[in-house]
């Protein structure tokens, strides 16, 4: 995500580091840089240049200019002017106070509409939520289908009426949830490849009929000023409440996060991270401005461990720590929990000072772990609770069902037994008066 962007801020920092103090020519030099970085990532340029002048008006300030550290003062400004160009604070779905909440998907064809109203089914179903969702786009060939198909993955009902008018569809769909209970309608509606006349009057319609808590725009990232044009275009004709940006996870060059929010004045309430029916975060403009500054989102990937790991598993491996009975079987289960958090590059790249592309040319192998699994699953289960039997032999049969080598069979049992050492050395007291003195080392 912004990988380009990322790279371009940090060399643009690098002008202010190294000096003991500022003067404004060398202030003005670093926002060039800056401003260079946000254009080449399609930022709008109207919205580069009111940051520009924000961030450039605060940086000759006598905070920085007479700071033993003006670097860092700078990166302050930069971080909390970035996180109010992209709304300041997270935007959350309004809930009307008298079921159901009637949420209005809209947007054109390729944004990914469809499988994001499936994927806000299921993140309020998660909630205690029961939502319904209406197939009024009966104009694209296997449309209903495709959310019926959706829908099925994330156990949530679809309400459809095959290719009736759209409009009584969802009037009816709307008495329907009331009728059994449904607290939450999502209106998956019909887009185009592009804006049209008669696209915007079904889609006024709809919101006459249904008068929706919420009308969301979902737009592609991947298309960045385009995608800006076309926020900029629904919102002036139908008033939209928020927007969710999809493909987030791909090579996006971040002008549409920068500048959806400055061009529309609607808030960026949700992206889409994946092609997971689960990959959906709300948006957070402080962590999305710390991910563009390289200062990591930890928050963020806090809350997909705790959304992933079970409690009663993690309080279970907790005790099996501190009996030293963590067996392969154990192993096996904590690579499952950490696969389902999403790839590694993705979770990387929440840590602080782990920038997109610093890793070089060296790729994260995302199949090493499905040949983790691999290797544990052909064992015997004797096997997995005693790996200490494992020889020659053992090892040569686990390789050829497993479709390894006795060398990565090794390099897990490294892993394994590096993994009981740390745990045991966390657990024991010595351990623990080390970690506060901040002594405490892995062992590898």
């Amino acid at each position: 995500m912004f990988q380009s962007l990322v790279e371009k801020m940090s060399e643009a920092f690098k002008k202010f580091k190294n000096k003991g103090k500022l003067s404004e020519s060398d202030v003005k030099a670093g926002m060039r840089e800056i401003k260079l970085a946000l254009l080449e990532a399609d930022v709008n340029f109207k919205v580069v240049k009111d940051f520009i002048n924000k961030v450039s008006e605060r940086a000759v300030g006598s905070d920085v200019l007479e700071s033993l550290v003006p670097a860092q003062q700078i990166v302050k400004i930069v971080n909390e002017e970035l996180t109010a160009l992209m709304g300041g604070t997270n935007s959350k779905l309004t809930i009307s106070s008298k079921p159901p909440t009637v949420v209005l998907m809209c947007g054109l064809q390729g944004s990914g509409k469809t499988t994001h109203t499936a994927k806000l089914a299921k993140l309020y179903k998660k909630q205690g939520k029961s939502p319904l969702l209406v197939a009024c786009d009966i104009y694209r060939p296997a449309a209903i289908k495709q959310l019926q198909v959706v829908a099925e993955q994330v156990g949530v009902p679809v309400f459809e009426r095959g290719t009736e008018n759209p409009v009584k569809t969802a009037t009816e769909a709307i008495k329907y949830a009331v009728k059994y209970g449904h607290d939450m309608v999502f209106i998956d509606t019909a887009g185009r490849l592009h804006i049209d006349e008669e696209l915007m009057q079904e889609l006024e319609e709809i919101k006459r009929a249904v008068n929706p808590t919420e009308i969301l725009l979902v737009v592609d990232a991947m298309t960045g000023q385009d995608a800006v044009n076309v926020a900029e275009k629904f919102n002036g004709l139908l008033d939209i409440t928020g927007v969710i940006l999809t493909k987030m996870d791909g090579d996006a060059r971040g002008g549409a996060a920068l500048s959806v929010r400055h061009v529309t004045g609607k808030p960026i309430k949700f992206i889409g991270t994946g092609e997971k029916l689960d990959a959906i975060e709300p948006f957070h403009p402080d962590r999305m401005a710390s991910r563009i500054l390289g200062m990591g989102d930890v928050l963020s990937l806090i809350e997909k461990a705790e959304q992933t790991f079970d409690e009663k598993k993690a309080a279970e491996m907790e005790r099996k720590f501190r009996e030293q009975s963590f067996t392969l079987v154990d192993f096996l289960d904590q690579l499952g929990q950490i696969k389902n958090m999403g790839s590694m590059e993705s979770l990387i790249g929440m840590l602080p000072g782990i920038k997109p592309g610093q890793l070089g040319n060296a790729k994260i192998d995302e199949r090493a772990m499905s040949r983790t699994e691999a290797i544990i699953l052909s064992m015997t289960p004797r096997e997995r609770t005693h790996p200490d039997i494992l020889n020659s032999s053992r090892k040569k049969r686990i390789a050829a069902g497993s479709g390894t080598s006795v060398e990565e069979i090794n390099r897990l049992l490294k892993q394994y037994e590096q993994t009981k050492l740390m745990m045991k050395q966390f657990t024991s007291g010595r351990g623990m008066k080390s970690m506060k003195k901040g002594r405490f080392r892995l062992p590898f």
